[in-house]
């Protein structure tokens, strides 16, 4: 099953693309906690007009990897096709309150993209702040944008916000991009995996780089494929 246009006709007129999503993002979280060791847990967040998320989780945060470690869980990924200086915002104005039962903590993240994250300037602004948020803390981040009912490349604003003008523009309408912050010697580095994606082709293998070092496989197009099946989701778009 190749990637189908969830937001135009016919589809939209026969399927609804946040039951898709919907899915979607819970076989993600299925997929990928068949593959973490205890202690791990991935679950969706489903805010429609916000974020579907798919976070996993650890007992506790070993923050950003001080060197690239062995890849594990029996899959290897492929080289970042971009590494970028990475500067951690450090000036903060900001009241935290937290709930001593609050539970664990927050390792990686997947965003699924859904059209109100590119409606509007404040919503396209909302969306990578978090995302650069996520990043700020040592986060790994995997983004997947297939909404062709809006226009914008989020992946190319986070990275204006990290690198500032002189970041080098993709002009990709769909895609699915990884983030990884991590210290080659000294430097702080943003290692980036992408791939432009197309209304009929494939979905790419990502990796999903959790606080400690811990790498997961994000089979998308096997994900897509199973929530196709779940959801009576055919070729042709009916």
């Amino acid at each position: 099953m190749t990637l189908q246009d969830h937001f135009s006709p016919p589809l939209s007129t026969h399927r609804h693309w946040h039951a898709f999503h919907n899915a979607w993002a819970t076989y993600i979280a299925s997929s990928l906690n068949a593959l973490l060791p205890p202690g791990y847990f991935a679950e969706p967040n489903v805010q429609f007009g916000i974020e579907i998320d798919v976070a996993a989780f650890e007992e506790s945060s070993n923050g950003i990897p001080v060197r690239p470690p062995v890849a594990s869980l029996g899959w290897s990924p492929p080289a970042p096709v971009q590494t970028v200086p990475f500067m951690i915002a450090t000036d903060r104005v900001e009241v935290l309150i937290f709930d001593r039962e609050a539970g664990p903590t927050l390792a990686g993240a997947i965003e699924l993209v859904s059209p109100a994250n590119k409606d509007r300037d404040r919503h396209r602004d909302a969306f990578v702040a978090k995302c650069q948020t996520y990043l700020n803390q040592g986060v790994g981040l995997v983004i997947v944008d297939a909404v062709t009912s809006r226009a914008g490349n989020l992946h190319d604003l986070l990275l204006a916000r990290v690198l500032g003008p002189e970041h080098d523009p993709w002009n990709a309408a769909l895609y699915a991009s990884a983030y990884r912050p991590v210290v080659y010697g000294e430097q702080l580095s943003l290692d980036i995996w992408k791939d432009e994606l197309t209304i009929g082709g494939g979905l790419p293998t990502l990796p999903l780089w959790l606080c400690g070092g811990l790498c997961l496989a994000v089979e998308l197009q096997a994900t897509y494929e199973r929530t196709c099946t779940e959801q009576r989701v055919l070729a042709n778009g009916a």
